[in-house]
C-alpha cells in the first residue's frame, strides 16, 4: 500500500471510519505518511444519516478537517442512497461540533441530487462512474459533463468508483474533473504498484488533455493542411 502510495502520487488517502479502532496501539494510520498524504476519512458502511453523522462527529474529535460522506443504499449494487445522502449533509453541517468539516459528498450521478448537495452545502461532490468496485468505467459521460458545466467555478467535482484501466481516470479528467478516487483497480491488479504509476500518468494526462482544449469530434474528414 506505502509503495501504491509513492507511485500514484496520491495527495489523499480515505479510510473508512468504521474500520478505525483509536483503543489498538496499531492501525493502518501506521503505514499512511500523514506528512505527504492528507487523510480522509468516510462515513462507508452507514446506511442512514444517523450513522454518518456519528461517524462525523468521531471524525471530528480526531481532529479531522474533511470528511467523505458515504450511504449505502442497495447492498447488492452498493450504490449510494441520495434521500439519505442529503438529510446526511443537512444534518452534519446543522450540528455544532461537526458543522467545520469539509464535506466531500459521494454520490450518483443524477443532476438534481448534486444541486441539492452543493445547496445543502456540500464542498466537493463525487459522483459515481459505475458502481463500486466495477471497473466498468464513466458509464453515463453525458451525465457526468453536463454535472461539470453546471457545477464549474463553484465546487469541485471528483469521481468516484468504477473506474478499472488506466483510460478510464484519463477520460474522467479529460471531460474536466477536478480529479479521481478509486481503490478497487490498483489493490486488485496483478501488479498493483504499476497500475498505481500507469494512473497517475493517466490522470496527468487527461488533464492536460483538458487544459489544452481538444478539437471536437466530426463526422466526416477535415483536411489538416491548408487548401492554400
Amino acid at each position: 500500500m506505502k509503495a501504491c502510495h509513492e507511485a500514484s502520487a496520491t495527495q489523499m488517502v480515505t479510510l473508512a471510519m468504521r474500520r478505525l479502532d483509536a483503543t489498538i496501539h496499531t492501525s493502518i494510520l501506521d503505514v499512511i505518511d500523514r506528512t505527504k498524504y492528507h487523510l480522509l476519512p468516510n462515513t462507508s458502511g452507514a446506511s442512514t444519516a444517523l450513522e454518518a453523522l456519528r461517524y462525523a462527529r468521531i471524525a471530528a474529535e480526531l481532529g479531522a478537517t474533511h470528511l467523505k460522506i458515504e450511504i449505502t443504499g442497495d447492498l447488492q449494487t452498493l450504490l449510494p442512497d441520495p434521500i439519505e445522502t442529503l438529510r446526511a449533509v443537512e444534518l452534519i453541517l446543522g450540528t455544532v461540533d461537526t458543522r467545520h468539516l469539509f464535506l466531500m459528498v459521494y454520490t450518483s450521478d443524477d443532476l438534481v441530487i448534486a444541486r441539492r448537495l452543493f445547496n445543502a452545502g456540500a464542498g466537493c461532490i463525487m459522483p459515481l462512474a459505475s458502481p463500486i468496485g466495477s471497473g466498468r468505467g464513466l458509464s453515463n459521460e453525458a451525465n457526468l459533463m453536463l454535472m461539470l458545466e453546471m457545477l464549474k467555478g463553484q465546487v469541485p467535482v471528483i469521481v468516484d468508483a468504477g473506474i478499472g484501466r488506466p483510460s478510464h481516470a484519463a477520460r474522467a479528467m479529460e471531460l474536466g474533473a477536478d480529479g479521481v478516487l478509486l481503490n478497487t483497480a490498483i489493490a486488485k491488479a496483478e501488479n498493483p504498484i504499476l497500475m498505481a504509476e500507469a494512473m497517475k500518468h493517466a490522470v496527468i494526462a487527461g488533464r492536460y488533455g483538458f487544459l489544452a482544449g481538444a478539437i471536437p469530434a466530426k463526422m466526416y474528414a477535415t483536411a489538416s493542411s491548408p487548401a492554400r
